[in-house]
């Protein structure tokens, strides 16, 4: 018997296995099922490891898998749902990029930080320190306003500026639904922890009559445009809802977030129309959901680690190591749906000068993006606000640069649109050289 003891291999637990307390050690009691000498023992490696890894950044890790003879694995401690015949987890998302968002937009994070106290959490929840959301979902709209002007004018201010208050208003609305569906994921992301509804700072009840408030300041806005926009803009009521559900079902929420992040490239242009132009229109919403793929599969990839762990499901776990490949696909497609707008919308050199900045910037965004760096994912998300704008500076130069309408009248198909294209050209040409031999002979006869 006593042989048999002496080769049972002994589990040394060293205190310097530095794991994350929020996915190893959870957040139930503390203290192993065990009694006597070895129990005293084990709780006091415990205490050290929880103090280690509070001490410590996510960042630090020496063993970042949990291997089956593990502590935790052994005896299922702080009543974790994770078995030792369970798929190893991965070390949690590091939390590095709070440092850098504060940097990119430090004044937003100051006006947060100054406000009362009482509306703070109500700030952090419709994201108000993280402005990058609003202006992702405001580019596509002021691409639409900017290629819907006349030519030889700029886009009407008013109608900006109303678009920008609209995105901002229900950006943040997106948040609080979101944060009010993932309210049970939040709490075991190190990233998402801190959030309104997570830390306890707001109720459920909170955020549900905050969100009713954000939604009918978003409908005031909207009813401020024509008709056919209310109805167009109301109806994109159901993606926004929509999303936070989808990345539990399906590898392409961020599919349904380009839907609905990019409805603004359709209602800009019945706003300032008062119909839309499908032509024009449908290339632009494709560009766009193109877009939203890349960057916010840029975005997901910081936080796979813990979406593996919590069964979340994101375009950052479909493409894998073959993300790169799949975004140059989606790149690809979102400038030929940029190019195929422009040529519909008779844009001018500012335009696709634009557009080609546009392609160098994302070619050299994906060749030196780092999937495994949660950092340079946070910054080339960030980075990716100035697409919006390179764009949205061509479309309004190209558009005053135009100086005679062309397509003017009722809406066109994109087969009308390419088949009137094409034929006019062929006219013109002929027309010209007539009168230029008719020009000739009259000279001849002089």
């Amino acid at each position: 018997m006593l042989r048999l003891l002496s080769r049972v291999p002994r589990v040394e637990m060293r205190p310097s296995l530095r794991f994350s307390s929020s996915l190893v050690l959870g957040s139930g009691p503390s203290d192993p099922p065990r009694s006597g000498r070895g129990a005293s023992h084990a709780r006091s490696q415990l205490r050290r490891w929880k103090c280690h890894s509070h001490s410590t950044s996510h960042s630090s890790f020496e063993n970042p898998f949990l291997s089956p003879t593990s502590p935790r694995s052994l005896f299922g401690w702080a009543g974790s749902s994770v078995q030792p015949t369970q798929r190893p987890l991965c070390p949690p998302t590091p939390s590095v990029t709070l440092q850098s968002r504060r940097q990119s937009f430090k004044v937003a994070a100051v006006l947060v930080d100054g406000a009362p106290t009482g509306i703070q959490p109500y700030l952090r929840l419709m994201r108000m320190d993280r402005p990058i959301g609003s202006w992702l979902l405001f580019w596509p709209c002021g691409w639409s306003i900017g290629l819907a002007s006349p030519p030889g004018a700029w886009p009407d201010v008013k109608t900006l500026a109303l678009f920008g208050t609209g995105a901002f208003v229900m950006r943040g609305a997106g948040c609080t639904i979101n944060d009010m569906w993932d309210r049970d994921i939040d709490n075991k992301v190190a990233r998402t922890r801190s959030r309104p509804l997570t830390a306890g700072q707001l109720t459920l009840f909170d955020a549900l009559v905050f969100l009713g408030g954000q939604l009918g300041l978003g409908l005031l806005v909207l009813l401020e445009l024509n008709w056919y926009s209310v109805m167009l803009g109301a109806s994109s009521m159901g993606l926004v809802v929509l999303y936070p559900v989808m990345k539990r079902f399906t590898y392409w929420p961020q599919l349904v977030l380009g839907l609905a992040f990019n409805w603004g490239a359709l209602l800009g242009w019945s706003a300032v129309q008062g119909n839309c132009n499908w032509a024009a229109c449908v290339p632009l919403y494709v560009a766009g959901i193109s877009w939203t793929i890349i960057y916010d599969t840029i975005y997901a990839h910081q936080d796979k680690h813990d979406d593996i762990v919590l069964g979340i499901k994101s375009t950052a776990l479909k493409f894998g190591d073959q993300t790169k490949y799949w975004l140059t696909g989606f790149s690809t497609t979102m400038i030929s749906g940029l190019i195929m707008s422009g040529v519909v919308c008779d844009q001018t050199w500012p335009f696709y000068t634009s557009v080609g900045a546009i392609a160098l910037h994302l070619a050299r965004q994906i060749h030196t993006l780092d999937i495994n760096d949660p950092e340079d994912c946070a910054r080339k998300f960030v980075s990716n606000r100035r697409v919006g704008l390179i764009l949205f500076l061509g479309i309004i130069v190209g558009t005053y640069c135009k100086t005679e309408v062309i397509n003017s009248g009722p809406p066109l198909s994109v087969p009308e649109a390419i088949a009137s294209a094409v034929p006019t050209a062929v006219p013109t040409a002929a027309s010209t050289v007539m009168t230029t031999q008719t020009s000739r002979q009259s000279l001849s006869l002089d």
